[in-house]
């Protein structure tokens, strides 16, 4: 299958978090890129996604997400699998945390894809997250400002469950 990792990062969080991914799963990766310089039809081209973000201020998208989301949202998932990992602070922005991940998940699913790689909520402290579907993330949750430890970890387990899906 042809695999893209394709992600936003404008403090090199996410962009981080994409590297352990990507070492993760290299030999199914045939894509790897920063949202700023795909377009649509880059993400129509792929069989597969694993897509990265991270939320901003009130539960935003980051920026380079934000500016593309109007191309995204044009874009037909239907047969892709798309796989999401988000990137939050659960302490400072406790009642947003992850939701942009959220706001990715609904246009995928919208556009007729099928989200893998939910992810338990255990482990996390937080008020609210529109990224929670049914008392799961809906796809990983990684935390630079208070879990750091925790993102090989995470990432690996994450990966060893999507790998499946994406072969």
């Amino acid at each position: 299958a042809n695999v893209g990792l394709i992600f936003g990062s404008t403090t090199g969080n996410t962009e981080k978090a994409a590297k352990l991914i990507q070492a993760e799963l290299k030999d199914l990766i045939s894509k790897y890129a920063d949202i700023k310089d795909v377009t649509a039809d880059d993400l129509a081209a792929c069989d597969h996604l694993i897509l990265g973000l991270s939320t901003w201020d009130e539960g935003q998208l980051q920026e380079d997400w934000n500016d593309f989301f109007p191309d995204f949202s044009g874009v037909d998932f239907s047969g892709k699998k798309v796989a999401l990992f988000g990137l939050g602070d659960q302490e400072s922005y406790s009642e947003y945390f992850v939701s942009a991940m959220g706001t990715v998940y609904k246009a995928v699913v919208k556009a007729g894809g099928t989200v893998i790689g939910q992810w338990p909520t255990d482990g996390y402290t937080f008020d609210h997250s529109d990224a929670v579907v049914d008392g799961k993330f809906v796809g990983l949750a990684l935390d630079e400002d208070n879990q750091p430890e925790l993102h090989a970890s995470r990432v690996k387990e994450w990966c060893a469950q999507i790998r499946p899906e994406l072969s």
